[in-house]
């Protein structure tokens, strides 16, 4: 949990609240501005459903969810004033008390819309940043949330919410009055957001320091990213036996979880479980995670999950590689294995062939693809042995003569590489066929170099 800060009324209260799971629900309205002009991959209807699905997220009503035909944005208000009085009419007629509009709205247009509509208005970047407040469950991601909400909230001044009635304090999005003076204050906001950045660069420190004590494990890491929803929860689970939390919401999953698991032929790797992406992601949260993120900048492979089921899987595609890009990931610098997740929910023809699938293609340069149902089961057998593969094409095969006296150097080939054969021992020493990873040649060439019998590419 934060902790909880005073405020100049001595009134206290964590920077980062959210809606009261004990309270109804807020009613709330959803707008879809549909930009002449605009273009994007994602049809109006698929931005549509996904925008009501990052409502659904978190405990809010939603009365009424409405595409907008924008011929021209308008500085004041984004969308056009008849727009405008439609929804205020519909705000006052089903008793809204939030409105929600899929774009990035400027303060002075989030302001102009509160005061036209007597509702609280966020944008998208509001509504996610919120999601991500509630789910945060470690101490280092509610550390990450809270500094990109206050980053978001500098430039948006919480007296202009101060026309709401209800009260249901805190500092959140969809608090009330309660939550003006650390808004107000932009002194004591300021030192906040310096207090945060202090403690997550300690967390960073410590993730260095386990990185370290990572690097000189003999476990390679595999990494899972896709889109919110996409079912990397799920595979997770199928394939390590956990339990980690895999409901059909999205982002279900916000703290990464590491397990490790057994491929087909005995490697054992640490399998990664991390945020999912989604469109639009704002850039404060993508830079306040990039620490949680690390396990996917540091994998040695990169499962990126796709939901096939979905019609607009492509364009989710799209958008994860655009975030990967922005951390510095790409298939050039690791093996990337597309996992086409949900065939089970493919509709079929007569001869069991689902015509979805045959016409998917892979997003970008890719390993290998592989089709999977986390659900039933159905090709998660090849995705191991998937994985398995394209880890060994990174590593190369030695054999090293290791004297009988040399027990040590045993140890270290145990714990650093892959032992595949041990040839029949002489009277002084055995030979050990071994694959070696990339991040461990340096030191094997530094310790055995002078006993190295011969090399190839595994």
């Amino acid at each position: 949990m934060t902790e909880e800060i005073e405020d100049d009324h001595g009134r206290k209260g964590g920077p980062q609240a959210f809606v009261d799971q004990f309270a109804a629900p807020t009613r709330v309205g959803l707008i879809v501005p549909e930009v002449r002009g605009q273009s994007s991959l994602h049809s109006v209807e698929a931005r549509k459903a996904e925008f009501e699905g990052l409502a659904g997220a978190i405990k809010l009503e939603i009365v009424f969810s409405e595409i907008v035909k924008v011929r021209q944005i308008k500085p004041a208000t984004f969308i056009g004033g008849g727009h405008v009085e439609d929804i205020t009419r519909r705000v006052k007629a089903g008793e809204i008390e939030l409105l929600i509009v899929d774009t990035a709205l400027s303060p002075i247009q989030q302001r102009n819309l509160e005061k036209e509509t007597g509702a609280k208005v966020l944008d998208r970047t509001a509504l996610i940043l919120e999601i991500f407040g509630e789910r945060a469950a470690t101490r280092e991601g509610v550390l990450q949330v809270e500094l990109a909400h206050l980053n978001y909230q500098k430039s948006r001044l919480v007296r202009s919410w101060t026309h709401l009635e209800r009260q249901r304090g805190g500092f959140g999005f969809l608090g009330g009055p309660g939550e003006t003076q650390i808004e107000s204050d932009r002194r004591l906001l300021q030192e906040r957001i310096k207090l945060l950045e202090e403690r997550i660069d300690k967390v960073r420190q410590t993730r260095e320091q386990q990185k370290g004590r990572r690097d000189a494990a003999p476990f390679q890491v595999v990494a899972l990213v896709g889109y919110t929803n996409a079912g990397k929860s799920s595979i997770f689970n199928a394939l390590s036996g956990a339990k980690v939390f895999a409901e059909n919401l999205l982002f279900a999953t916000l703290d990464t979880t590491v397990r490790k698991i057994e491929l087909p032929h005995g490697r054992e790797v640490m399998l990664s479980d991390t945020v999912g992406f989604v469109a639009d992601l704002p850039t404060d949260l993508v830079a306040a995670f990039r620490a949680t993120l690390e396990e996917v900048v540091e994998a040695d492979v990169i499962l990126h999950v796709r939901d096939i089921a979905n019609p607009d899987h492509s364009a989710q595609a799209v958008d994860v590689l655009k975030v990967l890009g922005e951390l510095g990931v790409s298939a050039d610098k690791v093996p990337v294995i597309e996992v086409w997740n949900k065939i089970d929910l493919l509709p079929r023809d007569a001869d069991g062939v689902a015509p979805t699938l045959a016409a998917a293609n892979p997003a970008g340069k890719v390993a290998a693809t592989v089709p999977v149902s986390a659900r039933t089961g159905e090709g998660l057998d090849a995705l191991r042995a998937t994985i398995e593969v394209a880890l060994s094409a990174q590593s190369r095969t030695y054999r090293v003569r290791i004297p009988h006296a040399a027990g040590a150097d045993v140890g270290w080939l145990y714990g650093h590489a892959e032992i595949i054969n041990r040839e029949e021992a002489d009277d002084e020493a055995q030979v050990f066929e071994v694959r070696v990873e990339p991040r461990h040649k340096q030191a094997f060439a530094q310790r055995f170099g002078d006993r190295i019998a011969g090399s190839d590419a595994a």
